[in-house]
């Protein structure tokens, strides 16, 4: 028997200067602090693919890790915004976001909710991470709790705080669509400022509508036959 004389730590090396191959990675991200922020993800979420329940180029998602290193797994390169969308992409349910297997694209607005323990980070690293690497052209950041809302934009590769509207609305350039808060949510608003309802709000504005419709009617109604009794008509 011949003893090769191999040094383990060079296998260790070589083994690690090999980059880990696209692959369908779970999802990284802990779960959520509050009710507040669960909450307020799945509002903009359902919103979103119910107003754009037509549109088949676009993804959107929340808490859910976006790979963008090889290494991610060694290095744990890796973030998992809070609610972010992707444009010009396929419409479909993922385990992750990975950059290199997407056409090499990245958000195109992020959203950030706020939390005691998170707030430095998203107002920090995680600025400067989606305004130099990642290049995400749209970012806000939202507190559930204090209402804290402010947004920015890509110019000459600086974020740029979004001017609000005369309705407190910060404009996205990339949805054309407005954020603004409504009874202390985050929600979307058309390029009209108009609020986007989710479709239970939705259902319950048509029957308001078609209640007051019969309402008025009936209304009218009796004012036509008291006018037909003061005439001595009989309205029947």
């Amino acid at each position: 028997m011949v003893l090769l004389n191999i040094n383990p730590s060079s296998i260790i090396e070589e083994v690690e200067e090999i980059p880990f191959p696209p692959c369908n990675l779970d999802s990284d991200e802990p779960p959520l602090e509050t009710d507040f922020h669960r909450e307020q993800i799945n509002v903009l979420i359902r919103l979103l693919k119910y107003w754009w329940s037509d549109r088949p180029n676009f993804y959107i998602s929340g808490n859910l890790t976006v790979y963008y290193n090889q290494h991610q797994i060694k290095t744990r390169d890796f973030r998992g915004p809070d609610i972010f969308v992707v444009l010009d992409t396929e419409k479909r349910d993922r385990r992750s976001w990975m950059v290199w297997d997407e056409d090499g694209k990245y958000p195109n607005l992020v959203i950030e909710l706020l939390s005691n323990s998170t707030e430095s980070v998203d107002r920090g690293l995680k600025k400067k991470l989606y305004q130099d690497v990642w290049r995400v052209p749209n970012y806000f950041w939202f507190h559930p709790e204090t209402l804290e809302f402010q947004g920015f934009h890509l110019v000459d590769g600086k974020y740029q705080a979004i001017a609000p509207n005369n309705l407190g609305l910060l404009w996205s350039d990339q949805l054309e669509l407005f954020l603004g808060i409504n009874q202390n949510q985050l929600r979307w608003f058309t390029a009209k400022g108009l609020l986007i309802p989710l479709p239970e709000e939705q259902e319950r504005f048509e029957k308001n509508q078609e209640r007051q419709a019969k309402e008025q009617a009936l209304q009218k109604l009796e004012q036509m036959k008291a006018i037909l009794r003061s005439q001595g008509i009989d309205h029947e």
